[in-house]
């Protein structure tokens, strides 16, 4: 089987298969095998790994991983894809291709039944309109994970490392921070797609922290703060939360916390560290 990296190969399936890219979905192909490679080696896949793949395109990096890792279950929404992944992947008997909604599957039930209940390593290449819900959406269903590998638009990567007072600092930033270590692995070029993309992507790796860098009471009430600080920006942090309709939690109460830790009563939410609104939530969660 000729690797679909190779661009010429790429072409040839779509051209088979008269395939149309679907702009709902964000199909971008990589055209690029030592991307490819790069990416399975700074994900560390061995041959002890069950890797979940989300979105695997017509199965160009799913080859790659099916090559280095015990189990690869790939996850694909597009059902026109399914047949030209069937042929792609034909060769490999340690994938399992599911037709499915990433937000819908019970990736718990796969760790399960594929890897015993161990942490899997998750490889995505993930369209932009998405990448926040899923990357959340796995962190908030507590799946046992090891490690998130994504390629994702390049702003949003930077956005995953970065600090308070930045304009990129945000809840992404938080929630990633709080739950993984975050490792900018490479920036891609848009030439490296088919279709070529209007931006440039980077490939992140989200490393599971064994344990969670500050101590939070309620880890929801912690997030429910973070997004209320974030959805109103130019706010300072007191009517940013009063404003949020945070059950039992009146401006008084926020203000006697705010201050309790020694902050301004005029500061807003951007300049709060993790470990300040892990503090902050402690103190509302009494």
């Amino acid at each position: 089987m000729a690797y679909l990296g190779l661009p010429s190969k790429t072409y040839e399936i779509l051209e088979k298969y008269d395939f149309n890219f679907k702009k709902k979905f964000g199909q971008n192909f990589l055209i690029d095998t030592n991307i490819l490679e790069n990416i399975v080696k700074g994900a560390e896949i061995g041959p002890d790994d069950c890797v979940l793949e989300i979105g695997p395109g017509i199965g160009t990096l799913t080859q790659y991983l099916c090559e280095s890792a015990r189990q690869v279950i790939a996850v694909e929404i597009d059902k026109t894809l399914i047949p030209i992944l069937n042929e792609t992947l034909s060769s490999y008997d340690n994938k399992l291709i599911i037709n499915e909604d990433i937000l819908k599957v019970d990736i718990n039930a796969l760790a399960d039944k594929y890897n015993g209940g161990k942490p899997i390593k998750v490889v995505a290449n993930l369209p932009y309109y998405i990448t926040t819900p899923i990357i959340m959406g796995l962190f908030e269903a507590h799946v046992p994970l090891h490690s998130i590998t994504v390629m994702v638009q390049k702003e949003v990567a930077e956005r995953m490392q970065v600090g308070p007072g930045t304009k990129d600092y945000g809840a992404l930033s938080l929630a990633v921070q709080y739950y993984a270590e975050p490792k900018l692995l490479m920036i891609v070029s848009a030439n490296c797609f088919v279709p070529k993309p209007n931006v440039d992507s980077a490939v992140i790796t989200l490393v599971n922290h064994k344990e969670k860098p500050v101590n939070v009471e309620n880890e929801s009430l912690m997030f429910d703060i973070i997004r209320a600080s974030f959805n109103q920006r130019r706010k300072t942090l007191t009517n940013s939360l009063s404003n949020a309709g945070l059950n039992g939690i009146t401006k008084e109460k926020i203000l006697a916390s705010i201050e309790a830790m020694n902050l301004s009563p005029t500061i807003r939410g951007e300049a709060l560290t993790l470990e300040e609104f892990a503090h902050l939530s402690n103190l509302l969660n009494k």
